[in-house]
């Protein structure tokens, strides 16, 4: 049993790792359009749910903004660690600060998809976008039960979803660099367990990574 166990557990490593690399879109232009970028804000993730138990849609959509709110909050908490060791090259801005000029400026959770990448950056006063989507079948920031066996696996019971995040330019609009990944029971047990696993296997291939720029200019 412990045997099938490591296996399995080797199986879905690679699984995982081979995934994030062709998952990981980067713009052609990256680097000349983000060359002058300091500030990045983190925008709400937009929610969708399918969720089993019978609800009104007016619960289901506030019960959506509570898990794209949930993302946003996990991801500074994430990039706010990583900070720390100064593994990045531009700053992230707090998300209190980016909700509450969204609110001061009329925009909220259920408009916000109206405002382009460049107005939204005009408005937050940074130099791009970090935003995304999430399809969800159950609650993931009440936390789930990652109790997991091969039937699950083969019955297809361990997919919970999918999540892409997104870095847009502010200035020309243009997508920079974009990382999708589905969710299961071997994600995490919540949100910020998610976002944890998710960036660490994408963070040889995050672009404001410093390490990853110092070794391009000596390629």
């Amino acid at each position: 049993m412990e045997l099938k166990k490591t296996i399995l557990s080797l199986l879905l490593l690679v699984s995982f790792f081979g995934t994030a690399q062709k998952n990981i879109y980067e713009s052609s232009k990256f680097d000349a359009l983000s060359e002058s970028h300091q500030v990045l804000a983190i925008l709400p993730f937009l929610a969708r749910l399918e969720l089993e138990q019978k609800t009104t849609q007016e619960e289901v959509d506030k019960l959506a903004e509570k898990e794209g709110y949930a993302v946003q909050d996990a991801l500074e908490t994430y990039f706010s660690r990583r900070k720390k060791r100064k593994k990045f090259n531009v700053e992230f801005q707090n998300i209190e600060d980016t909700n509450a000029v969204l609110a001061k400026n009329g925009i909220t959770y259920e408009n916000m998809d109206v405002y382009t990448t460049k107005e939204l950056s005009k408005i937050l006063g940074v130099d791009g976008i970090i935003s995304g989507n999430l399809d969800l079948n159950i609650l993931l920031s009440k936390g789930v039960d990652t109790d997991f066996s091969f039937l699950d696996y083969f019955k297809g019971n361990s997919d919970y979803g999918r999540i892409g995040l997104k870095i847009s330019d502010g200035n020309t609009g243009k997508l920079l660099w974009k990382y999708e990944k589905e969710i299961t029971k071997k994600t995490g047990k919540n949100t910020s367990e998610l976002i944890d696993r998710m960036m660490k296997l994408a963070a040889k291939r995050f672009p404001y990574d410093k390490e990853k720029k110092r070794k391009k200019r000596k390629g």
